[in-house]
């Protein structure tokens, strides 16, 4: 009984942070060629990121639909604009490992005390991969500029907290996800996304023959 009102406790603030996003949210759709998507907006030093990062990376997965990755490092966070920006020097090199690198800095967030720490885990990570690092990953700031771009756009939309993450369509408006993720409500939600989508392609005109 506890737990079930736990749980519904949680789907009633995922429907009231509803309201405090922007009008804007509509304008997110899926990624060209997609017919539905989940839009992720993520801080590497938080530990709810930590939790739900897998869970949505695996029903992205089962369900074939992409993942548009924002970041968002909250200001009172002390390295995780650092870490968004290392991201981004291995998202340079591929989107997969640019992702590796977000899940194995999401699961030692503990032992990440500073930017420092940040600096070793990330030397880590690339010497396992045999990947060389520069002194400086983003000399010219172009990467931070790209972080901060993402951030604009969340506190565009009404963001104030993370994970939040847009199950988008062609149809419809986004369903809004702050915070807990639970992982079978997410699941529908795709897969509703994914019907209506399906639903609203227009048939294919039969072909006549003489």
């Amino acid at each position: 009984m506890i737990a079930h009102k736990a749980q519904l406790v949680i789907a009633c603030l995922c429907l009231l942070w509803t309201g405090a996003f922007s009008s804007d949210t509509p304008s997110l759709k899926p990624p060209t060629g997609a017919k539905a998507g989940i839009v992720l907006f993520l801080d590497l030093q938080w530990p709810d990121c930590a939790t739900a990062y897998p869970v949505i990376l695996d029903i992205a997965k089962a369900h074939n639909v992409p993942v548009v990755l924002h970041d968002f490092p909250l200001p009172r966070h002390n390295w995780s604009l650092a870490a968004a920006v290392n991201a981004r020097f291995f998202d340079q090199k591929s989107q997969q490992l640019g992702n590796e690198f977000r899940g194995y800095i999401l699961q030692n967030q503990r032992q990440i005390a500073d930017e420092i720490a940040l600096r070793r885990f990330t030397e880590k990570f690339a010497a396992e991969r045999q990947i060389e690092l520069p002194a400086a990953l983003d000399p010219e700031k172009k990467l931070e500029e790209a972080v901060r771009t993402d951030f604009i756009l969340g506190q565009r939309l009404g963001l104030e907290h993370t994970p939040t993450l847009f199950v988008v369509s062609e149809e419809g408006d986004p369903i809004v996800f702050v915070e807990s993720v639970d992982r079978a409500r997410l699941d529908r939600a795709v897969a509703d996304a994914q019907r209506k989508a399906a639903a609203s392609t227009p048939a294919k005109p039969a072909i006549r023959r003489r």
